[in-house]
């Protein structure tokens, strides 16, 4: 078997879950969850859960909250609807464009709207080939992403994920999109590899793969500062340095996808903030509204926009855009989302209540069903496994998980296995007590999982 097969098979393995997952859950049946308040849900029959999930990722002021339904009350009665196509725009996406380009940790030029995450890549892909035509190299269309990242599920973003259930039937990905090695140290080291040598290594990868499809071909380089959904993947010290020494070497974008990691989920505004990434690109989705109202948005700098004016000058337009771009009542709603998170200092205690979150964690270190925990601020995973030494995983991979994050569910925790790794991410408003409920609980649950496995 070459190496490219082994990796292939090693993540179609590690991602089986989801056709067992569909299945599982057909079995069980939904949760019908029917109100929401602060950090809480309540189902059909009434019973309360701890959201530890913020939803997906995203409900960063938590459930209710009245500021949010009154935004969007007031924009509803003034102007429900209005589009920003054919040099039309409004008072509220204007304030929320202006507002972003501000906040921005590196200067942005403009920012185009779109309603989701899988949008928004979906634009960023399509102006990237449409600024290298206007920069007079139609080669320049490849993107480079990585293996279990998370961009999306249309037809481009999907091709920029990189979990093989997304492109598996679809036909998918895009011959366009080049896949690279996953960033986690834990799973994807070679035996004997420091944590150095293994940067090292997948920056030494990034360049020889610049070189083999020709750097005139890149248009750009994706990542989440922080993978998400591939499970809560923690770049190792010095990645995102020597990625960004490769891309600047070649000339290459980078396009930062934050759609998980934005508005203070890491204990920073942003990610790029975190991690000391300077990004041509910035893609925002999720909390940038707490998610009550689908928006998202598309921050470039003025070396990504200057070429695309120039070129719709030429042919006299800029052929694309969404007929909710830019939603009036979405814009107002992401407003006072960003002014409730600056207000009530939750940025700080994301950090703050975050250190006590990895404590928590860490805390897990030792249990036998433990192999590694991992986050920073409000995010974070349990890594779970049968065998410590080998790293195996018990039964079919996401089989352990699934297990652990039923039980959670029946003891009141609302969490989401991606195979065998335990995501949490809480709305920002969550407090150390609420969170030790959490991990009092996940205690329980590893405990519970531990006995019906026969692992002591």
């Amino acid at each position: 078997m070459t190496m490219l097969n082994s990796i292939e098979a090693r993540d179609i393995a590690y991602h089986l879950h989801s056709y067992t997952d569909a299945r599982a859950h057909q079995q069980r049946g939904p949760l019908v969850i029917e109100k929401g308040d602060g950090i809480y849900v309540e189902d059909a029959s009434g019973r309360r859960y701890i959201e530890a999930m913020a939803g997906l990722w995203s409900v960063a002021v938590g459930f209710s909250e009245p500021r949010l339904v009154e935004a969007a009350t007031r924009q509803m009665q003034r102007l429900p609807f209005y589009h920003t196509f054919t040099h039309k725009s409004h008072g509220p996406v204007v304030d929320l464009a202006e507002k972003l380009i501000a906040m921005a940790p590196v200067p942005m030029s403009k920012v185009y709207f779109t309603n989701s995450g899988s949008e928004a890549n979906d634009t960023v892909l399509k102006l990237l080939w449409y600024r290298s035509n206007a920069l007079g190299e139609p080669q320049r269309k490849k993107v480079i992403s990585r293996r279990r990242a998370y961009h999306g599920v249309t037809i481009a973003a999907a091709s920029l994920t990189g979990l093989p259930h997304n492109h598996g039937s679809f036909d998918l990905p895009l011959s366009q999109v080049i896949h690279l090695t996953c960033p986690h140290f834990w799973r994807e080291a070679a035996s004997g590899e420091a944590e150095e040598q293994f940067v090292q290594r997948l920056a030494y990868e990034l360049e020889q793969t610049i070189l083999t499809e020709g750097p005139e071909t890149i248009a750009a380089f994706i990542g989440e500062p922080l993978m998400g959904a591939g499970g809560v993947v923690v770049p190792p010290q010095g990645y995102w340095a020597a990625i960004q020494q490769v891309l600047k070497k070649y000339d290459i974008l980078l396009v930062a996808d934050e759609v998980i990691c934005g508005f203070g989920r890491t204990g920073r505004m942003f990610g790029s903030e975190t991690y000391d990434i300077t990004p041509d690109i910035m893609v925002l989705s999720k909390q940038l509204s707490s998610s009550y109202i689908p928006i998202s948005a598309v921050l470039i700098n003025e070396k990504v926009f200057q070429p695309i004016a120039d070129e719709s000058n030429r042919i006299g337009m800029l052929g694309h855009g969404f007929t909710g771009s830019g939603h009036p009542v979405a814009a107002a709603v992401a407003l006072e989302n960003i002014k409730i998170i600056e207000e009530r200092g939750l940025v700080e205690k994301a950090k703050n209540v975050g250190t006590h979150m990895q404590a928590r964690l860490r805390c897990l270190n030792d249990h036998p069903l433990v192999g590694e925990t991992r986050g920073i601020g409000l995010i974070g995973a349990v890594e779970l496994l049968a065998n410590k030494e080998t790293k195996s995983p018990w039964g079919k991979p996401g089989a352990l998980g699934r297990l652990v994050n039923r039980k959670m569910e029946d003891l009141g925790v609302i969490t989401r296995n991606m195979g065998d790794a335990l995501a949490f991410s809480p709305p920002l408003i969550i407090n150390e007590a609420q969170i030790d409920e959490v991990f009092d609980r996940l205690e329980e649950a590893l405990g519970f999982a531990a006995t019906e496995i026969g692992v002591n």
